[in-house]
């Protein structure tokens, strides 16, 4: 019986370390995480590029997971199983909140929401579901393009509308909004989509750790930030733990 292909193998192995970290790694942290010599490690990497598995950022030439492998690793999830698996923790992070939940994956160059948990009090809310929303000016979006599971360069090349004068529309700043999302692993919007509102996303991790969705805390500036406009720090802290197990229930070993 054939033996494992060797380069097979460090390819994988490339895509799972690319895959398990928040941010990306240059040729000579890949090369010394796995064992290999560099030029090796530079080989694969080329490989993996070229059939745009990996992404090279031009500035720092540093890497990352390409969106070709992303949507192939989204493909095995259907949004139904997604849902399903998110349903008690999206109702217990509500509850212990206070706050409405959402979950969104992406179609069509935009933000489906898949799942929507009404605040827990007595306000009139409407249901989201079915709902479709810019990725650029969602904190749920805003996920889904730091991660790659929607492509940044479509989001470009279709133009960022303004939907309020807090909107961010030009690609730098995007580019360097996506940059936070992946060093501390959360998104948020303030007053980017609409004028009062804003919201906190954590990614949701499949097999492999790539992400397959976003889930979401969403309501009144002053109910999701302090004063100095920031998150709160016990919605952020309840929103991760969720998203986390929701991983977990997926198949997710790192996140």
């Amino acid at each position: 019986m054939t033996g494992p292909v060797q380069s097979i193998e460090r390819a994988a192995a490339i895509l799972r370390l690319l895959a398990g970290g928040p941010r990306r790694l240059g040729l000579g942290e890949v090369a010394a995480s796995l064992g290999l010599a560099k030029g090796t490690a530079h080989g694969i990497l080329r490989t993996l590029q070229h059939v745009d598995f990996v992404e090279q950022d031009a500035a720092t030439g540093k890497y990352q997971l390409g969106a070709a492998l992303l949507h192939l690793g989204t493909s095995y999830l259907d949004v139904n199983e997604l849902r399903s698996r998110s349903i008690n923790w999206a109702d217990a992070l509500a509850a212990r909140s206070g706050e409405a939940v959402r979950l969104g994956t992406p179609l069509e160059g935009k933000v489906l929401i898949v799942h929507h948990v009404f605040r827990p009090d007595d306000t009139l809310q409407t249901l989201d579901v079915g709902t479709l929303l810019p990725l650029h000016a969602s904190s749920l979006g805003k996920v889904l393009l730091a991660y790659g599971t929607a492509p940044v360069e479509a989001a470009l090349d279709s133009g960022l509308e303004m939907y309020t004068r807090h909107t961010v529309i030009a690609p730098e700043r995007l580019t360097e909004a996506l940059a936070e999302v992946r060093e501390q692993g959360w998104a948020v919007e303030v007053q980017e989509m609409s004028m009062g509102e804003a919201g906190v996303a954590s990614p949701i991790r499949g097999q492999g750790g790539l992400v397959v969705g976003a889930l979401g805390l969403s309501g009144p500036v002053e109910r999701i930030c302090d004063s100095h406009g920031r998150p709160r720090p016990n919605l952020i802290t309840l929103l991760r733990e969720a998203a986390r197990a929701i991983s977990r229930d997926l198949g997710a070993a790192r996140w």
